[in-house]
């Protein structure tokens, strides 16, 4: 199989990591685990992971030119994009959060547009409409009341900010990954994440009571240590290695359905309406962003 072939079933495996994620993380906050706690979790769980397994791979020093970009590419993916998504996941619901991270190809578009300069036509500039439309109409939706979701509008705006740094960082990383191989990477950017999440996070990790959690909360901790980042986080630095952001980023489709299909089927989320509304709206706009310029029209 080529390396771009399984780049693909990497962006699709994390894709659907994270797709259950959404259900697997919700169900063990705040009873169990606060959100920042948990992120801190996840980074000192992560870089434990990949500095054992970075002696498998080459011993590369990364050059001193490139340690701003690493140590902001930490913040973007390593600490401001978890903080936002688990505390949003605590105060929205599964299908949301599903849902909203759907915005992540239109908000690479427009920092494309920003930073870079990249042209956006008239059919990426309607997708980038529809699905905004659409997210705000899930960030104003509070009228669904649910005691394991306290503030749903902001919880969903917290995913927009989630999507918002991990563009970014996507955006951002590509370049070091042509660079350096992605062990490096790894160990480098979790071992920051640690020092940049703890200011904010170590205090609710210090509160877990760990003797007494139950042993089917420790499978879903592991399983968000070990595959929504360990794992996903890899799978998506080996896709960057083969494929462009953008194309990385459109991985994120499979999410909703993922993540919809496992909610639903657990019964921990349900389908309503407005639900349904606004994610059609999200995933039309992602679908006019994305779709490539026919020979001899506008360029997008």
């Amino acid at each position: 199989m080529s390396k771009r072939n399984l780049a693909i079933l990497a962006g699709i495996g994390a894709a659907t990591i994270y797709g259950i994620n959404h259900t697997l993380a919700k169900g063990v906050m705040p009873m169990y685990i606060k959100p920042f706690g948990f992120i801190m979790l996840r980074v000192v769980g992560a870089a434990a992971l990949f500095w054992a397994i970075s002696f498998f791979g080459p011993r590369e020093k990364v050059e001193r030119e490139d340690w701003g970009r690493l140590l902001f590419c930490a913040v973007c993916g390593m600490a401001v994009n978890m903080l936002a998504f688990f505390k949003g996941l605590e105060l929205s619901t599964p299908i949301n959060s599903s849902v909203m991270v759907t915005m992540t190809p239109i908000i690479v578009v427009i920092l494309s547009a920003i930073l870079i300069k990249e042209k956006v036509g008239w059919t990426k500039a309607i997708g980038i409409a529809i699905g905004l439309a659409g997210a705000l109409i899930l960030v104003l939706y509070g009228q669904e009341i649910r005691q394991d979701a306290p503030n749903i509008p902001f919880g969903n705006t917290l995913f927009i900010v989630n999507a918002l740094f991990f563009a970014l960082y996507l955006i951002l990383i590509k370049k070091l990954v042509d660079k350096y191989h992605p062990f490096t990477l790894m160990k480098w950017l979790f071992l920051a994440g640690i020092f940049i999440n703890a200011p904010v996070a170590l205090g609710e990790f210090l509160e877990v009571e760990w003797t007494n959690l139950p042993i089917d909360v420790m499978a879903k901790m592991a399983y968000v240590v070990i595959g929504t980042t360990f794992l996903a986080y890899l799978f998506n630095l080996f896709a960057l290695t083969q494929l462009k952001a953008s194309a990385v980023s459109s991985f994120v489709y499979l999410q909703p359905v993922v993540g919809i299909l496992f909610a639903v089927l657990t019964g921990k989320d349900a389908l309503t309406t407005v639900k349904i509304g606004a994610a059609s709206l999200v995933l039309l706009g992602v679908y006019l962003v994305s779709k490539r310029p026919t020979p001899g029209s506008e360029a997008a």
